[in-house]
């Protein structure tokens, strides 16, 4: 049920804290964000000399953004009724449902995250030119449109495509032009293993959630498929990721093919649990844990493999 705001000026709430932002910030999904833009710069520090400033910029501004996107959803959920104490969510996780706070707080919060990243934006458009913040401003409005409006995107089965579209391709996109100067469509086919993963952190969450998110309304890609065969299409796309890592290491970063052994020797334990995980209600918190921290193993491998393909310079 939605809940009613009218009510936000007459009840009387409890202090917003500096732990409830970073518990809306969601630090955990980070990697989301972080491995897109790592991919980036070892793909950029291939083709040129890369500034480590630029570099640091561009991983806050990404981590800002996901921090913008979970602040927003957690926001929108909550008001809308689709989050309650009986979701098997950690409470760290689910800051207004176990806190009595405003709600407009978090609201604000959001918008600040957006703001602090296009206002660190300005140096990237300073030093890169116009086509970093064209790829930002189509970034910001799915980052709002994902939770806002009457049927936000997270409510459609295209949940999955944007996030992995927004947050694994055009965040490397965006990130190799402000590193290289050069518009390279290439990046877009490099960072299909982001796209993947980050499309599936999404997909385990929505597949855990389809009893609760049919009755508000919520018709994602694994409710209007059914949990067998959501689970069948989740399977598919991690060998399908792992897949994407060989064949695009091989073909453009070949010398990087020594580090693909040692990238499966460390996904192994993770891919055993996932494929034995139901991907139900009770076992939502740990399916999370496995995808993202699959996304940082196989993120970070891949990453180390374009960085071995190449001598790697930096620059101030």
């Amino acid at each position: 049920m939605k809940r009613d705001d009218s009510t936000l000026n007459t009840t009387t709430y409890q202090s917003f804290t500096v732990k409830m932002a970073v518990q809306l910030a969601a630090p955990h999904t980070w990697p989301a964000a972080i491995l897109p833009c790592m991919v980036a710069a070892a793909a950029a520090a291939c083709a040129c000399p890369i500034s480590p400033i630029m570099t640091m910029v561009l991983l806050a501004i990404c981590i800002l953004m996901q921090s913008s996107v979970n602040t927003f959803n957690d926001y929108y959920d909550f008001v809308k009724g689709a989050d309650s104490a009986d979701d098997n969510v950690e409470e760290s996780d689910a800051t207004l449902v176990y806190n009595n706070v405003n709600p407009a707080c978090a609201l604000r919060l959001g918008v600040g995250f957006l703001v602090a990243a296009f206002a660190l934006g300005a140096y990237v458009i300073w030093q890169a030119g116009w086509i970093p913040l064209a790829i930002g401003v189509v970034g910001a409005i799915f980052v709002v449109a994902y939770s806002a409006g009457k049927t936000p995107v997270s409510y459609l089965p295209i949940g999955e495509m944007v996030s992995g579209g927004v947050m694994g391709g055009l965040i490397p996109l965006a990130c190799y032009q402000a590193l290289t100067g050069d518009l390279n469509w290439w990046m877009l086919l490099w960072a299909a293993p982001e796209i993947i993963g980050v499309g599936l952190i999404m997909m385990t969450n929505n597949t855990c959630d389809i009893e609760k998110d049919i009755p508000v309304g919520r018709r994602t890609l694994p409710a209007n498929l059914g949990r067998e065969k959501a689970r069948s299409l989740y399977h598919a796309l991690v060998v399908a990721w792992l897949v994407a890592i060989v064949a695009i290491v091989a073909i453009f970063f070949t010398n990087g093919l020594i580090v693909v052994p040692f990238m499966i020797l460390a996904a192994i334990p993770l891919l055993k649990a996932m494929f034995a995980n139901p991907l139900v209600a009770a076992s939502r918190i740990g399916a999370m844990a496995q995808i993202c921290s699959l996304n940082i193993a196989l993120g970070a491998f891949y990453a180390a493999a374009i960085l071995a393909s190449s001598g790697v310079v930096f620059t101030l």
